[in-house]
């Protein structure tokens, strides 16, 4: 898609009240660019499979929002007005900078994709799993290697990151021939894929972006995976949504759960909202195991919502958890009736395994 691109520029100081008074105007989540080099404990909380370089730091910021390519130039003008009108405002009490606004088209969202394959070659994962890109040739595949063909990676999840190989880690361990993967939180799709070529019967793979399911959609299909092996829906089981359907009484829990989660902030029903036209439609189902490589605030709700989707016995794998929050997700499983199996970290990361109770 192309977009108009409005970006102000200002100052590092006020960049963040800059943000809330877009947001206040009815444009949430600005997107803010500047040159602040991170903390050393900012990047170890970081939750991506990119390699990040801090630049220099300048007291300079851009704020920027994306309006729709056919916005109204008289729309536009008017956002113009009232951003300058309040940078003035604040001007009596922060440094603002420049205040220059300016206005330019994205380019089309295939050529991130294009750029993207320059530096995404293939690499090893443990013994015997190869990530490969369809756009290039790996010649060291051997015999026993398990390869996942990667077609598009533009949603989170290129098989690098620490949580990642957690996750394979214990799939390799848990799961068995012929059984049955729900993916929650599926990014591009590789450790659902991953699971099929582990001897998964049927795998699932659920995310709340649409641009997930479609990227996952394209890799299952890279690899010649079909639809009744492997199949991907947008959707959220914190929301109510189609799959994760809960009464009021539930949907009150769970509004007091996030509370403290972290992720109030996150309104479940715009989540919902982004499915492709509508929530795909996914029939309830249990599955042997349930894989979500997410973060510590998001599977600790999901702990009270995951027990309904898994068999007697039912593995809970997951990961994303950094060591600090690693106690708070046992509680959680522990609270709605998860045994805890299994505690593994790797660097700052941490995978907790629990069983579902046949109580």
């Amino acid at each position: 898609m192309i977009w108009k691109k409005f970006t102000i520029e200002t100052s590092v100081e006020a960049e963040e009240l800059v943000a809330e008074f877009l947001e206040e105007l009815g444009f949430p989540g600005a997107e803010i660019t500047d040159r602040v080099p991170l903390t050393e404990e900012e990047m170890k909380q970081m939750y991506v499979d990119v390699p990040l370089v801090p630049e220099g730091e300048t007291e300079t910021a851009e704020v920027s929002i994306y309006l729709d390519a056919d916005q109204d130039e008289a729309a536009i003008e008017k956002l113009k007005a009232e951003v300058l009108e309040e940078l003035a405002r604040m001007e009596a009490y922060v440094n603002v900078g420049s205040k220059r606004i300016t206005v330019t088209e994205t380019e089309d969202d295939s050529t991130w994709q294009e750029n993207w394959k320059q530096y995404y070659q293939p690499f090893r994962l443990g013994e015997d799993i190869v990530i490969c890109p369809t756009w290039t040739e790996y010649k060291d595949i051997r015999p026993e290697d398990k390869v996942v063909r990667i077609s598009s990676v533009m949603a989170f999840g290129t098989g690098t990151h620490e949580t990642t190989k957690l996750c394979i880690e214990q799939l390799r361990k848990h799961l068995k021939e012929g059984q049955s993967v729900f993916d929650v939180g599926c990014g591009s799709g590789i450790l659902a894929i991953l699971s099929v070529l582990l001897g998964a019967g049927y795998v699932h793979g659920l995310d709340i972006d649409p641009q997930a399911v479609l990227s996952s959609r394209e890799n299952a299909e890279a690899n010649g995976l079909s639809e009744d092996r492997i199949a991907f829906s947008c959707g959220n089981l914190l929301a109510g949504n189609v799959i994760g359907a809960m009464n009021d009484e539930e949907k009150e829990e769970y509004q007091k759960a996030s509370l403290g989660s972290g992720i109030a902030a996150v309104n479940p029903v715009q989540l919902v909202d982004l499915a492709l036209g509508e929530a795909d439609t996914v029939p309830a189902r249990t599955y042997d195991i349930v894989v979500a490589n997410i973060l510590a605030d998001v599977i600790i709700p999901l702990s009270a919502v995951i027990p309904q989707y898994l068999v007697p016995e039912g593995i809970f794998i997951t990961s994303g958890i950094t060591a600090d929050r690693a106690e708070d997700v046992r509680t959680a499983m522990r609270g709605n009736g998860l045994t805890v199996l299994d505690t593994v970290q790797m660097g700052e990361w941490v995978s907790i395994v629990a069983k579902m109770s046949t109580k």
